[in-house]
């Protein structure tokens, strides 16, 4: 199969699997398939998915991990030692982790082509990563509490694992309890990524955007967790700080220089 008969496979069986949308056209457009595609993979609950769908999928992000790139260690700015700073899409990153940042239902973002990081991690790993997330959570029997972290593999992400950990909402003003929060999730991250032997991590932006945690005291928080982890624990472990508007870049930078 070439990527197109690939594409439309998958389309076709997702859209089986709706019956609302069992008589939709496929559009003949590469773009317009590339985002039906995410679309219903989005909007798909976790549940049982056909081998021979998972081997085609698998094949497909193959392809898909050649044509955007990855970017390894190599390629990025080293800030401070062991200390690095790169601007651009997490899922590309061939590092050991990539850190989510999850709402407390810990299975994704159900929004069709929304742009944010558990959306776009979510689609890229493929549909095996929202199984073991509702695998994981049905064992829980509760939500994700806020500065916890969970480990899981990353399935057709080019890093090994995925760190999915719930940051604090901020509505109503910044508060301690926040700041102690979104600590809690760097230093859970940290933590699990050393436990499970991981050599490098690459951190989003936590909390900041929808959940309205302002950027600079958010990036402060960061620096000064990781930093204090390494030394507190003679962590050898390798940390990027993820960065996608240049806001964001442009603080952190000031911060670690």
């Amino acid at each position: 199969m070439n990527q197109r008969e690939r594409r439309t496979f998958l389309i076709e069986n997702l859209l089986k699997e709706q019956p609302r949308y069992a008589k939709m056209q496929i559009p003949s457009e590469e773009n317009e398939q590339r985002t039906l595609l995410r679309s219903l993979m989005n909007i798909r609950m976790p549940g049982f998915i056909s081998e021979d769908f998972l081997q085609i999928q698998d094949e497909y992000f193959a392809e898909i991990r050649k044509e955007k790139g990855m970017i390894t260690l190599s390629d990025m700015e080293e800030v401070k030692p062991g200390i690095y700073i790169w601007q651009g899409d997490i899922t590309r990153l061939e590092v050991g982790a990539i850190v989510n940042a999850a709402n407390s239902g810990m299975t994704g973002c159900y929004q069709p082509c929304h742009n944010c990081i558990d959306n776009c991690i979510h689609t890229y790993a493929g549909i095996q990563l929202r199984n073991k997330c509702a695998e994981i959570m049905d064992a829980q029997e509760y939500e994700e509490p806020t500065g916890q972290a969970k480990i899981t593999p990353a399935y057709n992400l080019p890093c090994d694992y995925v760190i999915h950990t719930v940051g604090p909402i901020v509505q109503g003003g910044l508060t301690k309890e926040h700041e102690r929060l979104l600590e809690s999730c760097y230093r859970s991250c940290l933590t699990i990524a050393d436990e499970n032997g991981v050599s490098s991590i690459a951190f989003c932006c936590i909390s900041t955007g929808v959940f309205m945690f302002p950027n600079e005291r958010a990036a402060k928080i960061a620096v000064e967790t990781v930093s204090k982890y390494k030394e507190e624990k003679n962590s050898g472990i390798k940390v990027i700080f993820n960065v996608f508007k240049d806001e964001d870049a442009a603080i952190y930078h000031r911060l670690l220089r």
